[in-house]
């Protein structure tokens, strides 16, 4: 069977970027289709992989700045590439409409059909269409917020007709598979993207966790950017004088790096990118992890977190009750602002979480866990068709 995996664009690394990883770990001989590639560590992650990117790669400045602005072009981008020698693709998709490339829900491909069956793996709906935060807000002005609306409404109407191209759909939580059924009208079944918890837990690290009392720090892992949340914890840890890690490279144009360098106290620590291994450090220390996007479609920090033991401070909303267990493995707030952050933590201080529940929550969601489901679902629906 020739499989080509599609993914959206390939530069920062993110929760899209490993199960990108893992899909081709399943197919470690299928071509990898995007609309352009930067550098960063999802391509030092892909070296050896056949990366093939649309002719928009050659416009000068589309990878860093002008894919965003330019974003009406994805029809052309997507339309320009062959499927038609693959008989299955699977498509990674979230922000850039890199779907639609199926049989429209055939049972049974015909001998004259030159179109793929397709699996699309969705993290979610394009953000930017369907009002959920994104880096930038509505901070944008009033021409620019103007002209995101008119190419919204005809990029929405493109996007649910690729929707129904689409013959099955794999959401990466209930959360999602919500949206995909609230804005496709599709139904999907939900496989949990992959955590490398055997990969996270390296020696003793998770392990053997200190007292609460000598873990003093709480922490926050995310790419730098606006609607995350890390304002508020900024805000809650000057208040309440804590101690706050923030490890993560800067992303985006939302200011946000620039805010908490004019507003973060003494006890708020910015780490900037670090590796995995540093990763591993700081999770492993941690008091408790934050997770604080108002609408996150998943959120695999928080089971990474969980990984080495550390409990989670999330909202109650969006896809982390699906992984945070209130009382057991973490603290959810339904409240969203720095007074419900600050009434989180005070009712985290006053539990009792063992960090083995913290770990065998989160091997729930393990990689081996993924590419079971995933290669079972392939089995079912394409393999004997």
């Amino acid at each position: 069977m020739k499989v080509a995996l599609v993914h959206d664009s390939i530069g920062e690394f993110g929760g899209a970027e490993r199960v990108l990883l893992a899909l081709s770990e399943v197919w470690p001989d299928a071509p990898i289709y995007t609309a352009f590639a930067r550098g960063g560590e999802t391509l030092k992650r892909l070296t050896g992989k056949r990366i093939i990117t649309s002719w928009a790669q050659k416009i000068p400045f589309f990878a860093t700045k002008l894919h965003s602005p330019l974003r009406f072009l994805a029809p052309f981008i997507w339309g320009s590439f062959d499927f038609s020698k693959y008989d299955l693709v699977m498509s990674s998709a979230s922000w850039y409409i890199n779907k639609g490339y199926g049989t429209k829900n055939e049972k049974r491909k015909t001998k004259n059909e030159n179109r793929p069956i397709e699996i699309c793996y969705c993290h979610t709906p394009p953000r930017w269409l369907y009002g959920y935060d994104i880096p930038l807000g509505k901070n944008r002005g009033f021409l620019v917020n103007s002209y995101v609306s008119i190419v919204a409404h005809i990029m929405r109407m493109y996007d649910f007709e690729r929707a129904q191209k689409v013959n099955y759909f794999i959401a990466n939580s209930e959360n999602v598979k919500a949206r995909i059924e609230k804005f496709y009208r599709r139904e999907a079944e939900v496989i949990y993207p992959p955590i490398e918890i055997k990969a996270l837990n390296v020696g003793t690290l998770g392990q053997k966790r200190k007292t609460l009392n000598e873990l003093n720090y709480y922490l926050i892992i995310s790419r730098i950017t606006g609607g995350k949340g890390i304002e508020m914890a900024v805000e809650v840890a000057n208040r309440l004088k804590i101690p706050l890690k923030i490890a993560g490279a800067s992303s985006g144009y939302s200011g946000t790096s620039e805010w908490i360098k004019e507003n973060a106290g003494p006890t708020v620590q910015v780490l900037g990118f670090v590796d995995d291994q540093e990763q591993a450090r700081l999770y492993a220390g941690a008091k408790a992890f934050l997770a604080l996007q108002r609408d996150e479609d998943f959120g695999m920090t928080p089971v990474e977190a969980m990984g080495y033991g550390t409990p989670v401070i999330a909202y109650n909303g969006g896809g982390y009750p699906e992984s945070v267990v209130d009382g057991k493995t973490g603290v959810l707030f339904d409240d969203y602002s720095v007074k419900g952050l600050v009434g989180a933590i005070g009712k985290f201080e006053g539990l009792k979480i063992k960090p083995e529940d913290c770990r065998k929550q989160a091997q729930k969601f393990s990689k081996e866990r993924f590419v079971r489901e995933i290669r079972t679902f392939v089995g079912e629906r394409v393999l004997k068709l």
